[in-house]
């Protein structure tokens, strides 16, 4: 008998086991069913987690925020018995009962058939899709040297902060989750353990004013795998190349680190992005489906 129960703030046992769950499930699937967003915000107490056990071991999950954003996983072992369906209902009740009429939002990672036949079945519509491209890099891409009167440096923890910030948030205030950032989404990805300053590039001005950046990450699961992680420009330096030449920059310290796979997460509708990213080679890899619907009244 599998039983489920809400929580808020999880202890580190049970951040741990919601990680080794997402573990499992990406080894099966080939792609992450839960998002850093989800992760960072375990221990988060305004927002909802619903875990399933069976016999005392955690064998689905589901999360929802304040905004009524939410993501579910449901262990291998575990699928096609029904419980990703109780996952989702469960959610869409939550929801109701703390926003009587709120829209609830669910991702699909990698379009999981399973996931998305849920979503059918309960009467979600899809609303967004966010592509994950992938780059083969057996060789480090040619250099990109800058504007005149602009300069590559590293991200200096304690000094670059509030600079970031202002880029970020004005160059993302369209986005969801990207968009309207304080200082702590910064320092809890400061805190992780895959936070490396000297693969988070600032391009400045000459008086070392930020004009755009390129913070990269590298995955060590299911894979070792680099990840174009955030690029922004500052609205008022675009039309200068810096979006090319931030992304070459980071792709050529992903490369000195030993990466040879690159991957990157895009809004299917952003053009421009799309362009830049395909001209260096990145290919679609797989599709993030975002479906929503009201809660249950």
């Amino acid at each position: 008998m599998i039983e489920l129960s809400w929580q808020a703030g999880l202890d580190e046992s049970g951040g741990a086991e919601v990680r080794a769950l997402a573990s499992a499930a990406a080894e099966a699937d080939g792609s992450a069913p839960l998002s850093d967003e989800v992760l960072l915000h375990l221990r988060a107490d305004d927002t909802a987690h619903l875990m399933a056990r069976s016999g005392g071991d955690l064998v689905g999950f589901a999360h929802l925020d304040a905004a009524g954003g939410g993501e579910l996983v449901v262990h291998p072992a575990h699928r096609r018995a029904g419980l990703g369906t109780r996952l989702a209902g469960a959610v869409l009740e939550r929801a109701a009962s703390v926003r009587l009429g709120a829209s609830v939002r669910l991702w699909a990672h990698g379009e999981h058939p399973g996931a998305v036949a849920i979503a059918h079945r309960l009467g979600f519509t899809r609303v967004r899709e966010l592509w994950q491209m992938h780059l083969d890099m057996p060789d480090a891409p040619p250099a990109a040297a800058p504007p005149d009167g602009v300069r590559l440096r590293p991200f200096v923890v304690g000094v670059d902060e509030a600079e970031f910030l202002r880029v970020n948030n004005a160059a993302f205030d369209w986005h969801p989750e990207q968009g309207g950032w304080s200082v702590e989404q910064v320092r809890l990805r400061q805190a992780e353990p895959w936070f490396d300053a000297e693969g988070f590039l600032l391009a400045v001005d000459a008086g070392d004013r930020l004009l755009g950046y390129h913070w990269t990450k590298v995955h060590t699961e299911p894979e070792r795998i680099g990840e174009v992680y955030v690029l922004g420009v500052d609205p008022s330096a675009q039309g200068m190349g810096l979006g090319a030449v931030l992304t070459v920059a980071g792709l050529r310290h992903l490369h000195a680190r030993g990466l040879r796979q690159v991957l990157l997460y895009v809004e299917s509708d952003n053009e421009a992005a799309v362009r830049v990213y395909r001209k260096l080679g990145f290919t679609l890899r797989h599709t993030d489906v975002l479906f929503a619907r009201a809660a249950i009244a």
